[in-house]
């Protein structure tokens, strides 16, 4: 499956997600695949800055919480959604800072425009934009965050390349996402529901670090992580009996992580 079908897919999917009332238990980023919430999503009740109606249940951990946003620091989230992670960033930021979303997906920014006119914000943008080729100049922003969206990204290195072009100097990420302990099975990297998922689309972990690391970043830290279970009856949909077998015995670990580097 090329690139170009793989955002298709994508694209597809969250436009599908953006139409829909607002969710409060969506399974791991949107998927039809049933994965136990609890071991995906972070609860953002408590965090200031929090509007439920940005909220679509599609993350993986709360980039903000480890991102050191400062009073007047220029935000970026990529894969933006709602404006649930603008939001939190933007009252971080203050009246001073401005934090900018960005997403591939029309509906998503017209639902992200929509929470932001109810919100009154004025230091909020929502852009409509590629991750792996970014609407924005050189040296842009203090800071980079995003939430369970680059292992939907399928070009990884174009995207971190991205991300330090337009960082400051001295500017930071902080992204929590989707890496695997192992390689999975192929058939899964091949189902396009999975990709969507979150799952397939993801990388081996040292894999995912190497990209970071090459891409010139500097200070990489995994902050958190939390191991993902997916239901064998996820598995057994793909694979034959032998193969979730061998599957099993390889101790593969699909995981969260929150991870920050700096340029």
């Amino acid at each position: 499956m090329s690139n170009i079908d793989l955002k298709n897919i994508v694209k597809e999917k969250y436009s599908e997600i953006a139409s829909l009332p607002i969710i409060s238990s969506s399974s791991c980023c949107g998927s039809d695949i049933t994965i136990d919430i609890a071991t995906m999503k972070d609860d953002y009740t408590n965090v200031e800055g929090y509007f439920n109606e940005a909220d679509l249940g599609l993350g993986c951990g709360i980039p903000t919480e480890y991102a050191a946003i400062k009073e007047g620091d220029i935000v970026l989230d990529l894969g933006s959604g709602a404006g649930n992670d603008v939001f939190i960033a933007r009252r971080m930021a203050g009246v001073k800072g401005k934090v900018v979303g960005l997403d591939m997906t029309e509906k998503m920014i017209e639902k992200a425009n929509d929470n932001k006119t109810k919100l009154g914000y004025e230091n909020v943008e929502f852009v409509l934009g590629d991750i792996e080729q970014m609407p924005f100049d050189d040296n842009m922003f203090d800071l980079v965050i995003s939430n369970c969206v680059l292992n939907l990204v399928p070009d990884k290195e174009k995207a971190f390349s991205e991300i330090f072009r337009v960082l400051k100097p001295g500017g930071h990420f902080c992204i929590s996402d989707i890496v695997i302990e192992g390689v999975l099975p192929e058939k899964l990297y091949e189902v396009a529901t999975l990709y969507v998922g979150c799952v397939s689309g993801a990388l081996n972990q040292d894999t995912y670090l190497d990209i970071v690391k090459n891409s010139g970043f500097s200070k990489v830290q995994i902050r958190k992580e939390k191991q993902i279970n997916i239901p064998d009856t996820v598995y057994l949909k793909y694979l034959e009996q032998s193969e979730y077998d061998h599957f099993k015995q390889q101790n593969i670990r699909i995981k969260s992580i929150t991870l920050t580097a700096q340029k």
